[in-house]
């Protein structure tokens, strides 16, 4: 029986040498299926995406910011001061101390519970006796000249996706209540937990309703707005720069490290924490992660402090 019998192969050339009918059925069959999978594309293997986050619709998540050197540049109490100086509530000596406790606070990279004392104090000291409302009418000028230009892209950009996927964002700061709140509306933000200073018929008296709200107080705050809330702080975020927001940090189901100083830097990895660093210059550089903005408020805080001594002398 001829070759070509087997099969209607008849792109296939005829043998030029002797082969036995089982060889020829094997090779033209090779070349049979050589020929389709030549002709066909391959299936492309899927990764699994990673989930969502924030999930949409999670009505039970919420996520909680720390304020300064996380969502804004630098401290919101030296640029409250700075606006305060302004409008003549105090002296040059004030300012220059303001300057140099805003100066200590980015050298260092993290928060001194002594300094921030003297930081609390010297606020305490400006305000008391003032109206409550002044000084909230003051600081929606005061965020307008010295705060906006100072916030975060990419920290303002993390709270966004939180507040697009249908979930409450607060502020969680040691700075005074009504500072943090005007920073929150003026973000968009849900609203902010913040240090509260007594005031009596709306007039400061230069003392605090108990604690700053630092370190263990600001877990113990968001422990009790998620309970007030209905919230299941598994499904929760929250962002800080300082190792000593590790209590709230650890609180929640998503923690992230934004600007990291370098202890939190260091538990954030031990952790698995991810890690979000939008400063430029060295730190950053340290940190291999890409960064977005610049770090002149230290140059213009230091100036500011040696005018002012020159001035004095």
């Amino acid at each position: 029986m001829p070759s070509g019998a087997l099969f209607d192969l008849g792109w296939i050339p005829r043998r030029r040498r002797p082969a036995t009918a089982r060889s020829v059925l094997a090779g033209e069959a090779a070349a049979e299926a050589a020929r389709k999978s030549s002709q066909e594309v391959p299936p492309v293997e899927e990764t699994p995406a990673e989930p969502e986050f924030p999930v949409v619709g999670d009505t039970a998540a919420a996520a909680f910011f720390d304020l300064d050197n996380t969502v804004m540049q630098g401290a919101a109490l030296f640029h409250f001061g700075r606006g305060l100086y302004k409008r003549h509530f105090f002296h040059k000596r004030d300012l220059a101390r303001f300057a140099w406790q805003q100066i200590y606070f980015r050298l260092a990279g993290s928060e001194n519970p002594e300094h921030m004392a003297d930081v609390r104090n010297s606020a305490l000291s400006i305000v008391q006796g003032h109206r409550v409302a002044e000084l909230m009418s003051i600081g929606e000028e005061i965020y307008d000249e010295y705060m906006a230009e100072r916030v975060w892209p990419g920290t303002r950009a993390l709270a966004q996706a939180h507040l697009d996927a249908g979930q409450k964002v607060w502020l969680v700061t040691a700075a005074p209540v009504e500072t943090a709140t005007i920073i929150a509306r003026r973000l968009g933000l849900t609203g902010a937990l913040g240090t509260v200073a007594e005031s009596v018929g709306g007039v400061y008296t230069g003392k605090l309703v108990g604690e700053p709200l630092h370190g263990p107080a600001k877990a113990e705050a968001v422990r009790a707005l998620a309970a007030a809330e209905g919230l299941d702080l598994s499904h929760c975020a929250a962002y800080s720069d300082s190792a000593n927001d590790i209590p709230m940090l650890s609180l929640v189901g998503h923690p992230y490290a934004i600007n990291p100083d370098s202890r939190l830097r260091k538990h954030a990895r031990e952790q698995g924490w991810r890690l979000r660093d939008y400063r430029t210059g060295r730190k950053a550089a340290k940190i291999g992660i890409p960064a977005a903005a610049g770090v002149g408020a230290l140059a213009g805080g230091a100036a500011a402090a040696v005018a002012l001594q020159r001035r004095r002398r």
